[in-house]
This record gives structure tokens, C-alpha cells and sequence, in this order.
């Protein structure tokens, strides 16, 4: 049996175990699902179809595989979607272990970079130009080209990569290429779905269409409008959805609305400008935090309140 002076001493190592792991331990991020992924990037994917006539099926199902669908320590922090390591690359680099200890791969600024230099690195080298004898369409024999020309080591990388494309109905946006160049208002696209899918249209006018305002609290952020999602603005920010939720005191099933304010950079501890707001009907802590550019939790504490208090009219909220 344990002594008592044993039992003490396990119990102050468990206890101090407990409170360096809530110490040091890292906020968790939001991983995003395949289908958000598909989402965010399958115009992009599209966009180097027209550009480099690689199938837009093929990005996006490589994307989903070498990233994690963008969850990838690589796609985070060095905005890498498709593995690829340094080779010759001048730019700025990140190691990690992977084929061997501390492989050297590239790292981007935005995401749109790595597609984009995705797309020169199969046109660029000559291993891979027997690809581009294929249709466009052909996805089977790109995946199983890509492992011939040693894109991967992976023996069953062919079949991942059309798993990938056949589970998800990828291979409906490689039709786009002829969308694109096309004089119909739509596509109706087969292509083996399960039902018809009308798509309007290739158009590069995706990014920058919001103008973006800064705030009496000097914090960045744009307007919603209709028809924005989560995943629109995420994609022309170059900001991840865990950062649109977390700088917005989201939840990820929560609903944008015209009109909305959306911080592309994290709130203040306290409002620069403003000391009170009075509360008004209809009024929340949210509403107030992003009115003010306030973290939520930080309004809270400074005004001695729980999470989920009832407001009254006619409260005076502090704001610093």
C-alpha cells in the first residue's frame, strides 16, 4: 500500500502536471472540413485550369491530401497546400521531418501562392510535361501520372488522389474549362454525378471585393454583404476560418448578415475612444464588443460579469 507521505507527493506532482498543461498549452484552431476546403479553393483551382490547363479536380484533390485540407502544419504556418520542398527555391523556408529530419520545404505569404507556384512547378519541369497529353478531363490518368513522374513516394498515391475526386464530385469543375471560354449564361454538368449541377460561368473578379475600413479602435474590417460567407472572406483575406470565428467571438455555425461588421485582425482589451455605452433594447455583449472593437471576454471581466448575464436598458457597459 502507499504511505501517506508517497500518496502527498503524487498528488502535488498530478496537480502541478495539471497546471503547466493549462499554462502552456496552446488554444485550439478550428480545423476545417473537406467541403469548407472545396469551397474556399475551388476557384482558384479553376483558375489555374484556365492558366495552366491542369484539371482543377486534380488541385484540389492534391490540396485536400498534401494539406490535410489546409490543417497541415505546412498549409498554417508556411501557407504550403501541396508539400512541395525548397528545390532550388530562394524564397523563405520552413523544416520539418518528413522523407528525412528536418526537410527544407518552401514557404509562401498567402495561399494564393503556393496554388500558383503549384501550377509552375508541374509546367516547369520536364518530368511532368507528358501530363499535359492528356485531356483535361481525364483525372485517372493525371493521378496515376503524377506518381509515374514521382510527385509523391506513396505507392497508392493514384488511388487517394481519385478517391478524393470521385467521393467529393471534384471532377464537375474540370468542365469549367470549357465554362470558361464558353458564350452560354451556364453548364450543365454530368460528368457521372449523381444529378445535373448548373454552374455559371469562370470569372477571375473573385478577391477584393469588400473595402476595407479601420475602426475608431484601429482594427481592420469589412461589411458583409449578400450573399458572403465565411469561407468567401476567408479566402480574399488570406486569413483562416478559426481566425474570422476567434477575432469575431463566432461559433462556426453561426449566420453572416448583410451588414455585419467582420474584424480581419483581433480586438482591443479596451476601447480607445469610448468609456460607457448605455445598453438599448435588442443590445448584447456581442453586438457591443464588435460596435466597439472590444474583446468579448475582456468586456466581461472589466464590468464584474458572467457569461450569459442578462442585460438591462439603460446599463452602463464599461469599455476600459
Amino acid at each position: 500500500m502507499l504511505t501517506s507521505k508517497l500518496k502527498n507527493n503524487l498528488v502535488f506532482a498530478f496537480s502541478a502536471l495539471l497546471f503547466s498543461t493549462n499554462v502552456f498549452a496552446q488554444p485550439s484552431e478550428k480545423n476545417i472540413s473537406r467541403d469548407q476546403y472545396i469551397e474556399m479553393w475551388k476557384d482558384e483551382a479553376i483558375n489555374k485550369m484556365v492558366a495552366h490547363n491542369i484539371p482543377a479536380s486534380i488541385t484540389l484533390a492534391q490540396g485536400i491530401l498534401e494539406s490535410a485540407s489546409g490543417n497541415s502544419e505546412l498549409a498554417r504556418y508556411a501557407n504550403n497546400h501541396f508539400g512541395i520542398k525548397c528545390h532550388n527555391w530562394d524564397g523563405e523556408k520552413i523544416y520539418k521531418d518528413d522523407d528525412h529530419k528536418d526537410d527544407c520545404f518552401r514557404k509562401y505569404q498567402t495561399a494564393h501562392e503556393s496554388f500558383e507556384d503549384h501550377a509552375k512547378f508541374l509546367t516547369g519541369r520536364d518530368r511532368y510535361a507528358f501530363l499535359f497529353q492528356y485531356e483535361v478531363t481525364d483525372y485517372k490518368s493525371w493521378a496515376k501520372g503524377l506518381k509515374k513522374a514521382g510527385y509523391a513516394t506513396n505507392p497508392k498515391y493514384p488511388e487517394l488522389l481519385i478517391d478524393l475526386i470521385e467521393k467529393h464530385q471534384l471532377y464537375q469543375y474540370d468542365q469549367m474549362l470549357e465554362a470558361a471560354t464558353s458564350k452560354n449564361p451556364s453548364i450543365e454538368l454530368t460528368n457521372n454525378a449523381k444529378k445535373p449541377i448548373t454552374v455559371a460561368p469562370f470569372t477571375s473578379a473573385m478577391v477584393n471585393t469588400h473595402t476595407v475600413n479601420v475602426s475608431d479602435n484601429k482594427i481592420k474590417f469589412v461589411q458583409v454583404k449578400e450573399g458572403d460567407t465565411f469561407y468567401k472572406i476567408a479566402k480574399e483575406f488570406e486569413l483562416g476560418l478559426w481566425q474570422l470565428y476567434k477575432y469575431n467571438d463566432l461559433a462556426n455555425d453561426d449566420i453572416l448578415k448583410a451588414g455585419d461588421i467582420i474584424y480581419l485582425q483581433p480586438k482591443k482589451n479596451k476601447s480607445k475612444k469610448v468609456e460607457n455605452h448605455t445598453i438599448k433594447n435588442g443590445e448584447t455583449m456581442r453586438s457591443i464588443s464588435q460596435k466597439y472593437g472590444v474583446k468579448l471576454k475582456k468586456l466581461y471581466k472589466i464590468n464584474d460579469l458572467t457569461i450569459g448575464t442578462n442585460l438591462v436598458p439603460g446599463t452602463i457597459i464599461k469599455l476600459k
